[in-house]
């Protein structure tokens, strides 16, 4: 076991909701080896092709890593290692929700825009269906198209993707997205909650709903507060200046001052304690991978070390 690798235990929770392979392309290489490099990777920001030998071949490692992002196993496996913190109440779900700058590196810019291989082309198969180096492009989520499309862009730190998250009280991320890096933090607050999907331990709807939330007044506004209002969920989101003066230019018909609960909002800073923690891993901290679904992977690896090892 070298530094940064799986424990024992941590192997243990994790190895229960591994993809199984269907016997049909080859066995694949030990689940447990080819994770420790993708965790290797994401902890030091080194080059995939520049991996230790004890990892296996580099090129296994990246194209487990990149499957994955595709086809949401990151995502799956998340959810899962929160359900099993969940059942044993472990979760504290006071939670609050932020965004943070991601600094793009050069090596991230320049990715393909044309379309997954067409049936017939090369890199499909004889009947027309995706041949083996086409398995993992024509499952992608969306994208391409340039920059914007693999959530690439221009903010004031030059070239940037942004990471919108929420976090438990307990500093971990409890659902991710990427966007480029001007995007408002507003325009993505309801699909990050919506992201939150904890399954139950037994039987029932996954858990969605959060005790209590608190933002920043990035995300003062009345169709958040109005969206907050219609799921039930108590919310602490201090109100602009401009806002406030509008409504008291009103008079009455400007209505009450929105609830505010200075005690809660000084418990904010667990989504900023669960950036750092994220930011800990360099490939996070700095972009490099081309595909916005293979960074939201490589992020979402990330969270998965945070949970296992908390």
């Amino acid at each position: 076991m070298g530094r940064g690798d799986l424990s024992d235990a941590e192997w243990e929770r994790l190895r229960p909701f591994l993809p199984v392979s269907n016997g049909r392309c080859g066995r694949w290489r030990d689940h447990r080896q080819v994770i420790d490099g993708i965790l290797h990777r994401v902890r030091t920001g080194v080059q995939w092709r520049d991996l230790p030998e004890r990892f296996g071949p580099w090129k296994t490692v990246y194209e487990r890593h990149r499957l994955w992002s595709a086809d949401g196993a990151w995502e799956r496996l998340l959810q899962q290692v929160q359900a099993a913190a969940d059942a044993a109440g472990e979760t504290d779900w006071n939670i609050s929700v932020d965004s943070t700058i991601v600094r793009a590196h050069q090596h991230s810019a320049g990715a393909r825009t044309d379309p997954p291989p067409a049936p017939g082309s090369k890199g499909a198969g004889r009947d027309g269906t995706p041949g083996r180096d086409a398995v993992a492009e024509s499952g992608r989520p969306p994208g391409g198209g340039g920059a914007g499309g693999e959530g690439l862009g221009r903010s004031r730190g030059g070239f940037t993707s942004k990471l919108h998250l929420s976090a438990d009280g307990r500093c971990r991320p409890l659902s991710l997205i990427v966007t480029s890096g001007q995007r408002a933090d507003c325009t993505q607050f309801k699909p990050v909650l919506e992201k939150i999907r904890v399954p139950r331990s037994g039987l029932g709807r996954p858990r969605k709903k959060p005790d209590s939330l608190a933002a920043d007044r990035a995300y003062s506004n009345g169709p958040i507060r109005e969206y907050l209002r219609r799921r039930g969920i108590r919310h602490t989101i201090p109100e602009k200046t401009d806002s406030q003066a509008a409504r008291l230019r009103k008079g009455a018909r400007g209505g009450r001052p929105p609830g505010f609960d200075e005690d809660r909002y000084k418990k904010r800073n667990t989504v900023e304690r669960a950036i750092n923690r994220l930011e800990q891993s360099r490939v996070v901290a700095t972009r490099y991978d081309k595909r916005g679904y293979v960074f939201l992977g490589t992020a979402t690896a990330a969270a998965v070390a945070i949970w296992l090892r908390t």
